[in-house]
């Protein structure tokens, strides 16, 4: 009986710790201008973090990075990208789960 109990508590508890996997995404900055900064926020939140990208900015015209996401918030996040032109680009309820990649310059609104 103890046995067949500490099976089902394993298996209750993969999911939890198979969603706190730190999650991989590679951002392509194929923007025409060089992407400074990269944060992440839970989903609908304002809490966010700054991501690693490097010690420079992220060259337009597809140059790539992979960042690290934390993945104790859920696969659901809101991404901020700040551009050197000025610019910032706010991608909403991202899947960091389901997508393994990022492009900024699909979504950045035109100058």
């Amino acid at each position: 009986m103890n046995r067949r109990l500490a099976v089902l508590l394993a298996c209750v508890s993969l999911p939890a710790v198979a969603a706190a996997q730190t999650r991989y995404l590679e951002v392509y900055n194929d923007a025409p201008s060089s992407l400074v900064a990269l944060a992440v926020a839970p989903a609908g939140t304002e809490a966010f973090r700054e991501l690693a990208i490097g010690d420079r900015p992220l060259q337009g015209g597809g140059n790539a990075v992979t960042v690290a996401i934390d993945g104790q918030e859920g696969c659901r996040r809101d991404l901020r990208a700040t551009f050197a032109d000025g610019r910032s680009l706010l991608q909403r309820n991202f899947d960091v789960c389901r997508y393994r990649s990022y492009r900024t310059g699909r979504a950045l609104p035109p100058k």
